[in-house]
């Protein structure tokens, strides 16, 4: 196959709906320039910033797709013969998991939580907040957008998708915290000295 004559080899191709990418993206637009501004001020760890990049490569994969047509997503559905593409349901496994690290540094460095044992369940506790509020206005993009917000939605025929993208979010923020505490709580002590 030929390349098209209004692109050349190599270039890259615009996201599948604009609209959709903008809403996908809109935490990275908004969040690396807080980051870069208030670096000076209050450097994050190691850790966290790793996350975020990662975090920031599955909003940006899933809002050039849609999260119902990455491609990636796509082969774990042919290759486990599942019904639906489950890159969803892994963005939002990413969005208890990176937020809970968040969540924990911010209130670790700015609260008298540290090493309370207070810190995990508030922290998991924000998370399902956040996630409740992105379905919030997930339900709200789809008012307002009708049928054209279906591609933001990638609901891919789920009665109970909202509930499976909260409790996605809720695993994500109880796996995070069971694993990476420990690390975490070493980077977090070498940011005090």
């Amino acid at each position: 196959m030929s390349a098209s004559p209004s692109r050349s080899r190599g270039s890259p191709s615009p996201p599948a709906h604009r609209t959709t990418w903008l809403l996908e993206v809109v935490w990275v637009l908004i969040g690396l320039p807080l980051v870069v501004l208030t670096w000076r001020r209050f450097q994050l760890s190691g850790l966290l910033c790793c996350l975020l990049a990662a975090h920031a490569l599955v909003l940006a994969l899933g809002g050039h797709y849609t999260y119902a047509q990455v491609p990636l997503g796509e082969w774990v559905q042919d290759g486990l013969g599942l019904s639906r593409n489950p890159y969803d349901r892994f963005g939002h496994l990413m969005q208890g998991f990176v937020p809970a690290v968040l969540v924990r540094e911010l209130l670790s460095r700015t609260s008298p939580l540290r090493g309370s044992r207070w810190l995990a369940p508030l922290t998991v506790c924000a998370c399902l907040a956040f996630s409740a509020v992105f379905e919030m206005f997930e339900w709200a993009a789809a008012v307002i957008g009708g049928q054209a917000a279906d591609a933001f939605l990638a609901t891919q025929g789920a009665v109970w998708d909202t509930q499976w993208d909260m409790l996605c979010a809720l695993i994500g923020a109880t796996v995070s915290l069971l694993l990476l505490s420990k690390w975490h709580d070493r980077q977090l002590n070498r940011l005090a000295i």
